[in-house]
């Protein structure tokens, strides 16, 4: 992966199309101000799906687990 340096007003005018490059290349883009480096762009690191969503999913046990007990349960008119 390469760095690219670019000044801070051309970085603002381009801003979105800069951040859809970075993320398809990973390239690296320094942004300056009068010549020094104030910011660095960079792709972020792709996560596992399965990482990304660990934790969010309940399994059928834990969803259907306060209704154990069924014995007050009653169907709904509509359905009988």
């Amino acid at each position: 992966m390469k760095n690219r340096t670019i000044a801070a007003g051309e970085f603002k005018a381009k801003c979105l199309a800069l951040l859809d490059e970075v993320a398809a290349t990973g390239e690296t883009i320094v942004v300056t101000k009068r010549g020094r480096p104030v910011a660095k762009v960079t792709a972020a690191a792709r996560l596992d799906p399965r990482i990304a969503l660990k934790g969010s999913v309940r399994t059928l046990d834990a969803t259907l687990a306060p209704f154990q007990d069924w014995s007050d349960w009653s169907e709904p008119e509509k359905f009988k």
